[in-house]
């Protein structure tokens, strides 16, 4: 197959068609049917009011501001104002799928500028409040456990070498049967830092729902705003990312999530500034003892 060298074009999206796409696959038939709608009449939606939107996608005004809800508005007439905002100047861009004839060149190209729109689109749909919310639950936990499985796993371990120099008793588990037992352990005052891309994977549901039953704070990383884990998690952060043919939108998802640890990191870093700085300090003189 010939490789074809050719330039990487940008398509500007509104941030809100971001959100719908993401959660899109989670929504439910009528809801569906409104969010089709949106993305094809954007520009004739910002003169509907909600009752008209109603009809004309034959819903019910509650499908429609239950939509908005689930997309991280308060309701329809936030939604409007934001869509409103985003065609005037749209913010995101949606760069091509990799194709089989793309030369390596366009594929690092297209890669790159992936990734970075998978940080931009996750700025739109991570909650401040629920950050700040994370940050005190992590910066007053007695005990904190990060849970990941398979791919996730990775993602639990940079949690928690992260949230250990800061001196905060924390474990990583990517073992189902300890995140089991240890989550039945748990008690008011921990944490349970749980990471799913999907939401959906059931060893790491189950921990928090354990934890949540002995009165642990529970926290979710993940992409599906509808998804279970969301069902028992106390504080829930979301990310956002578009997915192609070569590419799950867990690829892109990862720098994200990455992203949200090191902010939560930062975030409590900076509650006790002097004594971050010394539990900091400690750790990389004792890691420096090992290295030549």
């Amino acid at each position: 197959m010939k490789v074809v060298e050719r330039p990487v074009e940008a398509i500007n999206v509104p941030g809100c068609f971001v959100r719908i796409q993401g959660t899109y696959s989670s929504l439910r038939t009528a809801e569906q049917r409104v969010a089709d709608f949106i993305l094809k009449h954007a520009e004739e939606l910002i003169h509907l009011t909600v009752t008209e939107l109603a009809e004309r996608t034959q819903t019910s005004e509650s499908t429609v501001v239950r939509l908005c809800q689930k997309i991280g508005y308060k309701g329809y007439q936030e939604f409007k104002i934001m869509l409103a905002r985003d065609l005037v100047g749209p913010v995101n861009s949606i760069y091509e799928e990799i194709v089989p004839t793309d030369s390596l060149r366009t594929i690092k190209t297209k890669v790159f500028q992936a990734n970075a729109q998978a940080l931009r689109d996750t700025i739109e749909v991570l909650s401040d409040e629920e950050l700040e919310r994370a940050v005190t639950a992590i910066a007053g936990a007695r005990r904190v456990e990060c849970y990941g499985i398979g791919g996730s796993g990775p993602l639990a371990y940079d949690a928690y070498h992260k949230f250990m120099k800061l001196g905060i008793s924390a474990v990583a588990l990517v073992d189902s049967d300890l995140m089991a037992m240890s989550s039945s352990l748990l008690q008011a005052g921990d944490v349970v830092f749980g990471i799913s891309h999907t939401g959906a994977s059931r060893d790491v549901v189950e921990a928090l729902r354990h934890a949540k039953d002995n009165g642990a704070t529970t926290i979710c990383l993940t992409h599906r705003a509808t998804s279970p884990i969301t069902k028992v998690a106390d504080i829930k952060l979301f990310t956002a990312a578009k997915e192609t043919a070569f590419r799950s939108d867990a690829m892109t998802s990862r720098l994200a999530q990455l992203s949200i640890i090191d902010t939560l990191y930062l975030g409590i870093a900076l509650r006790d500034y002097e004594r971050s700085l010394k539990m900091i300090q400690r750790t990389r003189e004792a890691a420096a003892a090992k290295r030549y």
